[in-house]
């Protein structure tokens, strides 16, 4: 499997915390910044009715196509866990060696793989997003937390879950004015010295930091007006 310069294995604390808006917003600051980017998730599941999934929405980000996203015979329409929906639609097993051999990277300066739900969450019949972080060795992990009451617990569970894995931490909807959201991030910081961001850009500038800088008078990517 060709594997991009710097690979990235998104994943969350939970359901509904918002990676995909997080890895669609990191994948539009890195292109702006001229880095080429690839996004896959190796199985999404959804409502029958939703106008646009996951695949959809970081297709739009990287300016790739839905399928190139993840395989449309990864698309599960049963809002549950992919293996769950898969049995409930009466399809195959999946199984975490396809999942992994199915991923097709271009060449890219960061690759974006997003897990489903939470970091424990099942995305094959036997494995979950963590058995793919330790089957893939990515550079890094972005964990994305509400920064909620009940922060702390989850992200403290995930990190030692991850073990020696890099992890970046990213509070989505922080609000500075909320004094749990503050106490929170203060004591993931100061007590448990984990790196946590705020907002998408200050994630997408910590990718920045682990790849080189463009070669001098090498292509540059825009993201298109």
């Amino acid at each position: 499997m060709h594997r991009p310069d710097c690979l990235v294995v998104v994943t969350g604390t939970g359901t509904e915390v918002g990676k995909t808006w997080t890895v669609a917003a990191m994948a539009r600051h890195l292109r702006s910044a001229g880095r080429s980017v690839a996004a896959r998730k190796p199985a999404q599941s959804f409502a029958a009715g939703d106008a646009v999934t996951d695949a959809a929405l970081l297709a739009e980000a990287t300016g790739a196509a839905p399928e190139e996203v993840c395989p449309t015979h990864r698309w599960y329409p049963v809002p549950l866990a992919p293996p769950m929906a898969a049995d409930a639609l009466g399809r195959p097993r999946i199984l975490l060696d396809d999942l992994i051999g199915e991923l097709r990277w271009p060449a890219a300066d960061v690759g974006l793989l997003e897990g489903a739900g939470g970091l424990c969450s099942p995305i094959a019949h036997d494995g979950d997003t963590l058995a793919l972080v330790e089957r893939l060795r990515p550079d890094l992990v972005v964990l994305v937390a509400d920064p909620a009451l009940g922060v702390v617990s989850g992200v403290r569970l995930a990190a030692l879950a991850l073990d020696s894995t890099p992890m970046l931490v990213v509070l989505n909807r922080y609000d500075a004015g909320d004094d749990v959201h503050r106490r929170s991030l203060a004591w993931l910081r100061e007590v448990d010295r984990l790196e946590v961001v705020t907002d998408v850009a200050a994630a997408a500038d910590a990718l920045l930091a682990l790849i080189p800088p463009p070669e001098p008078g090498g292509p540059v990517v825009r993201t298109p007006s």
